[in-house]
C-alpha cells in the first residue's frame, strides 16, 4: 500500500514539474515583452553586434508573420487553435506521467508554455510583440520571442523523441 501511495505521488509531482516548467516560460516571455515594451519603441533597435539585434516588433500573424496582413479575424484563430492545443498537451502531459517520458515530456512543456506565452499577447494587445533579430550572412531572419523559442526547441525534442525515443519506449508501456 505504502509503495502505491509513493507511485502516485512521483507522478503527480511529475506533472507538476512539466506544468512548473511551462509556467516559467509564460513568465520570462512575459517578463521579457514588459521589457521591451518600456523601453524600446515600436521599431526602435539596440544592436548587441553583427549577428544581434534587440528591437521591438508587432506580429499579428503566426510564424514568419504568416496572415499578418489579414482583416483582423486571424488574431481570435490563432487564439482558438493555441488554446485548443494547449489543451490537448495538458491532456497528454497528465497521461504521460505514468510513463518516464521525459524527452516528449520536456518537449510538450516547452511547446505548452510558449504556446501560452503568444496567446497572452494576442488576448491582451492584439499582436505578439517579438524583440530577437538575427542576422544571418548580413540577412535578418524573422524577428521572435522567448515563446517562439522554447516553441522551436520543444518541437525539436518532440521530433527526437518521435526519432529516436518513442519506439524503444512503447516496448515497455
Amino acid at each position: 500500500m505504502r509503495v502505491s501511495k509513493i507511485n502516485d505521488l512521483e507522478r503527480k509531482s511529475s506533472f507538476g514539474i512539466w506544468g512548473l516548467i511551462a509556467l516559467l516560460i509564460i513568465f520570462f516571455d512575459q517578463l521579457t515583452k514588459w521589457a521591451i515594451l518600456k523601453w524600446i519603441p515600436l521599431y526602435g533597435k539596440i544592436p548587441i553586434n553583427r549577428f544581434i539585434n534587440i528591437t521591438h516588433q508587432e506580429n499579428r500573424g503566426a510564424a514568419f508573420s504568416f496572415l499578418a496582413d489579414a482583416s483582423g479575424w486571424q488574431r481570435w484563430f490563432f487564439i482558438t487553435l493555441a488554446v485548443s492545443i494547449s489543451s490537448v498537451i495538458v491532456v497528454w502531459l497528465w497521461r504521460l506521467r505514468m510513463t518516464g517520458q521525459t524527452v516528449l515530456s520536456l518537449g510538450l512543456s516547452l511547446v505548452l508554455g510558449g504556446a501560452i506565452g503568444n496567446v497572452v499577447d494576442r488576448v491582451i494587445l492584439g499582436h505578439v510583440i517579438d524583440f530577437i533579430q538575427i542576422f544571418i550572412n548580413g540577412w535578418p531572419f524573422p524577428t521572435f520571442n522567448v515563446a517562439d523559442s522554447s516553441i522551436t526547441v520543444g518541437a525539436i525534442l518532440l521530433i527526437v523523441d518521435s526519432l529516436f525515443l518513442s519506439e524503444k519506449n512503447a516496448k515497455y508501456l
